[in-house]
């Protein structure tokens, strides 16, 4: 079917709102040019992105927590995240400022978004804490997704089963059946409930002065962990989709929380899966931490890991230094690359 020719005032029109929206992207870079040059604007001084909205950002600076000032940033700069180490001229009329540099970073978590372009979600992280749940089930090929995001951007990935008061005894030890997969490769893993406030303390304990993140599926409990885990906060919750079994997005944007102790906490948007089209073949099996020991031992320098001989990463498996699970997820992961 050939497209539907638009008319002259249909142009008209589709022209008038691109020049309007453009002219008012003008006038704001504008503003905040003349805001640049304005000598009511304070010294640069450093900052920390606590949130960010659209084009305007949560700036906090060092030792006042709370002390939030609004800021706008040029457009010269890079996609900004919470957790960005920033440098700001605070405005000495209103409170507000403008961000004027980017400080470098010591890690960026990425995803890609529903068109594959790739999207910053948060930065300079310690800990990414993967949550999981009985219920939506966790499945071994999300969760090894994850660690292998993780383990490309150099962050240290952590295990959390919350809501372990929704599970009976043979429920437990099926799950941690599955974490000692896991803590057997060598990851951390935790199991809390934000109802009965079970494994709250340790967890506590290893967020305190880090910069940690919640990441996992839609309805797994990351707001009710950060609710328990920094009273008064009162992230909202959301409840379970009754037709999808799944959670339902409760919160939009990521912000930064800090812990007395000195921690900090960035609570992001749940996703529901993590891709890694944006990762290629070889990434995904670096991104298995047990594999590592054998890469480049194969006979084959374009190994596929498949039916070649002399296969160090078969002949792994067969002497269960690899288990069968983790090589089949692997499997998966690749083959999804090519989708």
């Amino acid at each position: 079917m050939s497209k539907r020719k638009l008319t002259r005032k249909q142009k008209w029109r589709i022209e008038k709102v691109q020049q309007e929206r453009i002219a008012r992207a003008q006038k704001r870079e504008q503003l905040i040019e003349q805001q640049m040059q304005d000598d009511n604007l304070g010294p640069e001084q450093q900052g920390l992105v606590i949130a960010h909205y659209g084009a305007t950002l949560d700036i906090e600076p060092p030792g006042q927590p709370g002390a939030i000032h609004r800021c706008h940033l040029r457009t010269n700069l890079p996609p900004l995240v919470t957790g960005d180490q920033v440098v700001w001229r605070p405005s000495l009329k209103d409170g507000t400022g403008v961000v004027v540099a980017l400080e470098d970073r010591t890690s960026l978590l990425t995803r890609p978004d529903n068109h594959g372009r790739i999207k910053p979600v948060a930065a300079n992280i310690d800990y990414i804490v993967l949550v999981i749940a009985p219920i939506p089930i966790p499945h071994a090929n999300l969760i090894d997704r994850y660690l292998v995001a993780a383990e490309t951007v150099g962050i240290e990935p952590v295990l959390l089963l919350n809501k372990i008061d929704l599970l009976d005894d043979e429920g437990m030890e099926l799950m941690n059946d599955m974490l000692s997969i896991y803590e057997d490769i060598g990851y951390q893993a935790l199991r809390a409930s934000t109802r009965s406030e079970d494994g709250l303390a340790p967890l506590k304990a290893l967020l305190d002065e880090h910069v940690s993140v919640f990441v996992g599926q839609s309805g797994v409990g990351k707001s009710s962990l950060v609710n328990a885990l920094l009273p008064g906060v009162d992230i909202r919750v959301g409840e379970l989709s009754e037709a999808t079994g799944k959670g339902m997005h409760t919160t939009t944007a990521a912000k930064l929380f800090h812990f007395p102790a000195g921690g900090m906490l960035i609570d992001s948007p749940g996703i529901r899966e993590f891709g890694l089209w944006h990762i290629d073949a070889q990434s995904v099996l670096e991104g298995f931490r047990e594999f590592r020991p054998y890469l480049g031992h194969c006979r084959f320098r374009d190994c596929q890991h498949e039916k070649e001989p002399g296969c160090a990463l078969k002949q792994a498996l067969e002497n269960g230094e690899i288990l069968e699970e983790r090589m089949f997820s692997y499997k998966q992961i690749v083959n999804s690359l090519d989708v």
